[in-house]
C-alpha cells in the first residue's frame, strides 16, 4: 500500500496540471451535467474505476462505494459553489485518476469502510471542480443533478464490465483495465493526454 501511495505522489508532483476542469462550456443545466462526466479522460477514468474496483471487493462494497463517490462528490460541489477554498484539487484529481487505477491493476482488498473514505476523498475535489464551474443558480444545481446521474452511470459501467468479465472467466480483464486507467491517469499528468 505504501508503494502504491508512493507511486501515485511521484507521478503528480512531476507533472503539469491537466487543468481538466477549466472552461467546460454551459454549466447550469441538467443536460450540460449529464454531458459533462462524458466530456473527458479524467471523468470516465475515475468514475469507472470506482465501478470495477467495488465489483473486484463485492458485497457491499457494490453499493456504498459508487454511493460514497456520488455523495461525497455533491458535498465537494457545494463547497465549490459558495467558493470555499480548497487546496490542490488538480493535482488531486489526476492522483484519483493513478490511485484508483492501481487500487484495481492491483486488486487491493480493503475494508468497506476504508474504501468509501478513499473514494469519497477524491470525489470530494471532483465536486469541488465542477461546484467552482456550476452557476449559482437553479441551473447550477440542475447541472449538479445531472452529473451525479452521470457519474452513477459511468460507476454502473465499471460494475457491470467486471460482473461481465468474472462470469465469462475473464476476470484479469478488469486488473487490465485498473492498469490502463493508471496508463491514462500517468498520460494526463505528464500532458501527452
Amino acid at each position: 500500500m505504501k508503494r502504491l501511495l508512493s507511486t501515485a505522489a511521484v507521478l503528480v508532483a512531476s507533472g503539469v496540471p491537466a487543468f481538466a476542469h477549466v472552461g467546460h462550456g454551459a454549466t447550469e443545466s441538467f443536460a450540460a451535467g449529464m454531458a459533462h462526466p462524458l466530456s473527458g479522460l479524467d471523468h470516465i477514468t475515475v468514475m469507472v474505476a470506482v465501478g470495477l474496483w467495488a465489483a473486484l471487493k463485492g458485497g457491499k462494497a457494490l453499493w456504498a462505494w459508487p454511493a460514497a463517490f456520488v455523495g461525497v462528490m455533491l458535498v465537494g460541489g457545494a463547497m465549490g459553489m459558495e467558493h470555499f477554498d480548497l487546496p490542490f484539487v488538480e493535482p488531486a484529481i489526476l492522483a484519483s485518476v493513478v490511485a484508483l487505477g492501481l487500487l484495481v491493476a492491483l486488486a487491493v482488498d480493503l475494508p468497506v469502510a476504508v474504501g468509501a473514505a478513499i473514494i469519497g476523498a477524491f470525489a470530494l475535489f471532483h465536486g469541488y471542480a465542477h461546484g467552482m464551474e456550476a452557476g449559482e443558480n437553479i441551473g447550477g444545481l440542475e447541472y449538479m443533478a445531472g452529473f451525479a446521474i452521470a457519474t452513477a452511470a459511468l460507476h454502473a459501467t465499471g460494475i457491470a464490465f467486471a460482473i461481465v468479465a468474472a462470469r465469462n472467466s475473464l476476470r484479469p480483464l478488469v486488473r487490465i483495465a485498473g492498469a490502463v486507467c493508471v496508463v491514462i491517469g500517468a498520460g494526463l499528468i505528464g500532458g501527452v493526454l
